[in-house]
């Protein structure tokens, strides 16, 4: 039992293997072509724990290459070196499966040294990442390989994965191990779809509990205090910190504040406080914005706040800046406006002035009409008058559509009874 759970449970077969039914399902592309034993050069895509190296092992032990295996962050230029001149050996006649772990933290050199092996067929690369691999891994490779992107396994197939994980230490212990069945549930659903934490769990449940008349039972108060925080699936660098990110922003512009609280909980849960409050002030301005003005000081508050007296209190005013930026109306006429003028500012087409709108300074000789002209609106009725503000080059731009809510649209009739007298 010196081995870890997670190896000792290894599938003997594809049925075995709990989770990714978009890969593995009867008739799958995935599956067909493991089936067909003519495997082809591979990127498993997805987050830890969800099965992307037990697929790897099952597939070497149906091929009669040599398997190898090598992870990208221990890795040396010695070690792929070593991997080559295994080829010219006996272990190398049929060829060598490669299965390269986090090929991610491998840089584009090394990366670069295994394309000649890989495209002369005498290496077949299966390669995991947890990063996305169109960012992370060299072109010519990805260009030879097919990616498939494995998912956070659902809890009722994780719960398949730690009853079977109860049944083998059982077999292998001296004492029976008992589980409830709310225990067993629980890590199912706290792993956040990582097997291989729901699995150490297993383990650990069966450590930390005591036998008490011949048996270890295990109940959901033990494994709640071991999975307290396993649920929170975080990597301030990887995808998963700017999909949860995404996933906040996206759910407050979509004006539902369910999803957004969820959120929320998410991000402060991985201690993350700075994202949340950056996020929330763009939402504001960005997706609110001027149908409902007010709100940026308000959500501006609500983070000082946040920022202030830190956690776990800083949860309160942020739900509450959360909650309203979701109900509130919506605009994005401002975004639009500025991305508008961006764009025309990178072209080049808005510089200059209008001659009016220029500090007042002397005219050059070469000047053909003498003096500014600039018209002070005050002076006028309404206290507008009509002059150009825009450079000739975009004089006749229009970047602000007024939003269809109440606010704008007042401002709109206000303006536009003024303009058309």
């Amino acid at each position: 039992m010196d081995s870890p759970l997670a190896d000792r449970l290894r599938p003997k077969k594809l049925d075995d293997i709990v989770g990714q039914h978009h890969l593995l399902d009867s008739g799958r592309p995935l599956r067909n072509i493991i089936e067909s034993g003519s495997i082809p050069n591979m990127v498993f895509y997805g987050p830890s724990g969800v099965g992307k190296t037990t697929l790897a092992s099952y597939i070497a032990k149906l091929t009669n290459r040599t398997f190898r295996r090598l992870n990208g962050t221990t890795a040396s230029t010695a070690d792929i070196k070593s991997l080559f001149e295994e080829l010219s050996g006996f272990t190398g006649i049929n060829g060598i499966l490669l299965y390269l772990d986090e090929i991610q933290y491998f840089n584009k050199k090394q990366q670069q040294t295994l394309l000649e092996y890989i495209e002369n067929g005498s290496i077949t690369l299966i390669a995991s990442t947890t990063e996305n691999p169109y960012f992370y891994v060299y072109g010519a490779i990805l260009s030879r390989s097919t990616v498939f992107e494995f998912k956070p396994v659902e809890k009722d197939d994780v719960l398949i994965a730690v009853k079977r994980a109860y049944k083998v230490i059982t077999e292998e212990s001296d004492i029976p191990v008992e589980i409830d069945e709310d225990a067993a549930a629980h890590i199912s659903y706290a792993c956040a779809g990582d097997v291989r934490k729901a699995l150490n769990a297993v383990e650990l449940s069966v450590s930390a509990t005591k036998a008490e008349n011949g048996v270890i039972h295990i109940t959901k108060e033990t494994v709640s205090q071991l999975t307290q925080r396993s649920a929170v699936r975080y990597d301030r660098e990887g995808d998963e910190h700017y999909d949860l990110l995404s996933a906040f922003q996206k759910s407050m512009r979509g004006s539902d504040p369910d999803a957004a609280v969820l959120y929320l909980a998410r991000i402060l849960a991985a201690n993350d406080l700075p994202s949340a409050c950056r996020r929330l002030m763009v939402c504001a301005c960005e997706d609110v914005g001027l149908a409902n003005p007010q709100i940026i000081p308000i959500v501006k508050a609500a983070v000082d706040a946040a920022l202030m007296v830190g956690m776990p209190e800083a949860r309160i005013p942020l739900a509450d800046a959360v909650i309203l930026v979701a109900q509130s109306p919506k605009s994005n006429s401002a975004y639009n406006a500025i991305a508008a003028a961006m764009s025309d500012v990178e072209a080049g087409k808005a510089g200059g002035f209008p001659r009016q709108l220029q500090n007042k300074h002397f005219d050059g000789e070469d000047a053909e009409v003498k003096g500014q002209f600039y018209l002070y609106p005050h002076d006028f009725p309404d206290h507008w008058v009509r002059q150009q503000y825009l450079p000739d080059g975009v004089r006749d731009a229009v970047y602000y559509i007024p939003g269809d809510n109440k606010n704008e649209q007042a401002y709109k009739s206000y303006w536009d009874k003024i303009k058309n007298k």
